[in-house]
């Protein structure tokens, strides 16, 4: 006797398997690190924001990643630690994002195939985040004395075993998009560290640490 699963039901349980998508690199510890790279002369404590822009309509990066990102990088690489006085303020803008899904065709051949090719590796599609962000330096009064520009590019392929989830791939894609966009910042801010540390030393101590335009912690 031949049995045979209905093209519906068929459909409904790859569906199933596509969103759980098992066996996937672990992503944990990817979004949080921030690779050690600390510039000649830091900078001195400064307050740290950050302004999403079009990333906050993005599927991917949570609201709290912009700002969790960029003082990581600050902290790690950039400014002298402290544990009150700040002498100006650091501000991360995401000015333009965009975000591309590639291989769809593949997905629906793994889903005919009853994700079959999966299993051997194949993929089922790509995310591909382009980001443009700055890094706007200020005084201790607001005054802007620099801003520095870099984009970011990612490629994160879902996949069994060899890939991501679908449920983690397009965070994944916008935090390795930014992280590529202050890594590109940091040997400009390393360059500009002799004429901004003065300037903001000059500047005095920050009295009101909240700066309009940007999320804080």
């Amino acid at each position: 006797m031949k049995f045979f699963i209905p093209a519906s039901r068929a459909l409904l349980l790859s569906t199933f398997a596509l969103a759980g998508l098992g066996a996937c690199k672990s992503v944990k510890g990817t979004f949080s690190h921030v690779p050690t790279a600390t510039i000649s002369k830091r900078l001195p404590p400064l307050e740290l924001t950050a302004d999403p822009g079009p990333l906050a309509m993005n599927d991917g990066a949570l609201p709290e990643d912009p700002l969790r990102m960029f003082k990581a990088e600050m902290q790690r690489n950039v400014v002298e630690p402290t544990d009150t006085a700040t002498f100006g303020y650091a501000r991360l803008v995401v000015t333009k994002v965009k975000t591309v899904r590639t291989g769809r065709s593949l997905q629906a051949a793994q889903v005919i195939t009853f994700l079959i090719p999966s299993i051997f590796g194949a993929p089922l599609e790509w995310y591909k985040t382009d980001i443009q962000a700055e890094v706007q330096m200020m005084n201790a009064t607001g005054e802007l004395i620099g801003t520095y520009t870099g984009k970011g590019t990612s490629n994160v392929k879902v996949a069994m075993y060899s890939g991501y989830s679908q449920t983690e791939a397009p965070r994944l894609a916008d935090v390795l998009a930014l992280r590529e966009a202050l890594a590109q910042i940091r040997p400009q801010l390393d360059t500009a560290s002799t004429r901004l540390r003065p300037l903001m030393m000059a500047g005095g101590q920050v009295n009101n640490p909240t700066l309009p335009g940007g999320s804080k912690e």
